[in-house]
């Protein structure tokens, strides 16, 4: 008799031990329910208009060595405009909102980006392109440089855009 009411009082402290946890997180998740939204704290006079968006295909981390400067630019190229070859002396981000760009590289290769492409730019020479010849290309750019530094620096063209044609050289 003494052993069974010894094995009944183990059996409803382990009982016991395993409520409270349970009990607890019960608690705190209606407590958490309730409040959450009283707790809420909507805005009020502030809007917020998407410019852009655009996906990535690849990872995104960016790490910066010093304090930077952020600017955000609209960049429009008509048809048949380009942008000149240059270089940035941090990170650019872009995103096509309009059109068809096409971006060559130093070795005058080339890679397209259509509306909804977003890119990402780092050292190196490069020139952007709209090849279309009644359509604009819109881009959102975003600039990380270095604080105090230039947007772009202009850059001589390569060897190799000579055979690009009109804008490459």
């Amino acid at each position: 008799m003494i052993r069974n009411r010894q094995r009944e009082d183990a059996e409803v402290d382990e009982a016991k031990r395993k409520l409270v946890p349970r009990l607890v997180v019960a608690v705190l998740a209606l407590f958490v329910g309730l409040t959450g939204a009283v707790s809420a704290s909507p805005g009020s006079g502030a809007t917020g208009v998407v410019l852009a968006q655009g996906r990535m295909p690849e990872r995104l981390k960016i790490k910066t060595r010093e304090a930077s400067d952020v600017v955000v630019q609209q960049v429009t190229l008509q048809p048949g405009g380009f942008t000149g070859w240059h270089t940035h002396p941090g990170v650019v981000l872009a995103v096509v909102k309009a059109g068809t760009l096409t971006r060559y590289v130093a070795d005058c290769t080339s890679k397209t980006y259509r509306t909804g492409d977003a890119f990402i730019e780092t050292a190196g020479v490069h020139m952007g392109r709209n090849e279309d010849r009644s359509v604009p290309v819109e881009l959102y750019v975003t600039y990380i440089d270095p604080a105090g530094s230039p947007l772009r620096i202009e850059a001589d063209p390569p060897p190799c855009a000579a055979s690009l044609g009109a804008g490459a050289s």
